[in-house]
Formats: C-alpha cells, sequence, structure tokens
C-alpha cells in the first residue's frame, strides 16, 4: 500500500509501505519519480528522469511540508 500524503500540482508524495525505517518521502510525476530523505536532514536519495529544475521545485515542497510528512509518517507506520 502506497498512501498518498499530498498532491501538489503534478506531484504526488506518498509512502511506501514497509520499505525502511528511515523516514524518507517518494514523489512521483508523470514524468519520474524521487525520494528524499527527510531525517535526520532533507536529502535527495534517489530519482528517475526529472530534470534539476523538477527536483529543485521538489525539494522547496519537501522543505516547507516536512514537518506534514513525518506526522504523516509516525501516524502511518504506528499502525
Amino acid at each position: 500500500m502506497s498512501p498518498t500524503i499530498k498532491r501538489i500540482n503534478k506531484y504526488r508524495f506518498f509512502f511506501n509501505s514497509r520499505e525502511e525505517l528511515r523516514k524518507h518521502i517518494h514523489i512521483a510525476t508523470s514524468d519520474g519519480v524521487a525520494k528524499y530523505w527527510i531525517e535526520p536532514e532533507i536529502t535527495l536519495a534517489d530519482f528517475y528522469n526529472l530534470s534539476d529544475k523538477e527536483l529543485r521545485e521538489i525539494l522547496d515542497y519537501v522543505i516547507e511540508y516536512r514537518e506534514e510528512f513525518i506526522n504523516e509518517w509516525n501516524r502511518h507506520f504506528s499502525m
């Protein structure tokens, strides 16, 4: 199960259930995907087929919504 946490413009932010313990967020578009670690600090973990401009835009959203993503992670994975 991959619950959608947020949609912003063309980006879908989601978790992959039972993937790994370190907090991170996945982002998908019709063109590509990215994964950002959100703890202990925000870091690009991986990406495919996204431009530098898109990665910067996604990073801005991850920074802005980091606390929300962490809260949703804690809620989702404590079930």
